[in-house]
């Protein structure tokens, strides 16, 4: 499938759009298993300056991004977040290469490490986060007390110096690429 992905911000209209898709999704898989509404409070959108769109055409197809870990457990970390492939786009490794994307980003931003959350019942999540490196952890920061949190890591080789992530005076990245295409 032939795909291009867009590096943009948090307050992009395509990712604001993609993120409530995952919320619709989610509740429509897991809402009856598991109480939903304690994860909002981590899904907010507000501190997101990191994320990437991916299209088919003119066809926003999924979307992810990367929010700086701010607790004290994990050092120079950067958290996966809201990651997402519409439906009837998977299953056509899109969401690999999301992931691999915003983890290249994570490298150029000189984190080193990436985390994630996730649920042992989103196996297809899980998949491709064990193909791409992470390994589970003890459940960090806000997920510590929650059972049905699955937590994983993986370690970065930083492509550049820069601890900690440098970004310009508005909180954009210094090196923020430009779309990339698969």
């Amino acid at each position: 499938m032939n795909c291009r992905m867009k590096r943009c911000s948090g307050n992009d209209s395509d990712f604001i759009e993609n993120c409530y898709l995952l919320d619709l999704d989610l509740d429509r898989r897991l809402g009856r298993v598991v109480e939903r509404k304690q994860y909002h409070q981590y899904n907010l959108l507000d501190d997101i300056k990191e994320a990437v769109v991916v299209y088919s055409g003119d066809e926003v197809v999924g979307a992810g991004a990367l929010r700086e870990y701010t607790y004290d457990d994990i050092e120079n970390a950067v958290e996966l977040k809201r990651i997402f492939v519409r439906e009837k786009f998977q299953g056509h490794g899109i969401g690999t290469r999301l992931v691999q994307e915003l983890i290249n980003w994570a490298k150029e931003l000189g984190f080193k490490n990436i985390i994630l959350e996730t649920g042992e019942l989103l196996q297809e999540s899980c998949h491709v986060y064990k193909k791409l490196g992470f390994e589970i952890i003890k459940n960090y920061g806000p997920y510590v007390s929650m059972a049905d949190s699955l937590c994983m890591k993986k370690i970065l080789i930083a492509q550049r110096s820069g601890f900690p992530p440098q970004r310009n005076f508005e909180g954009k990245p210094q090196h923020p690429g430009s779309p990339s295409g698969f």
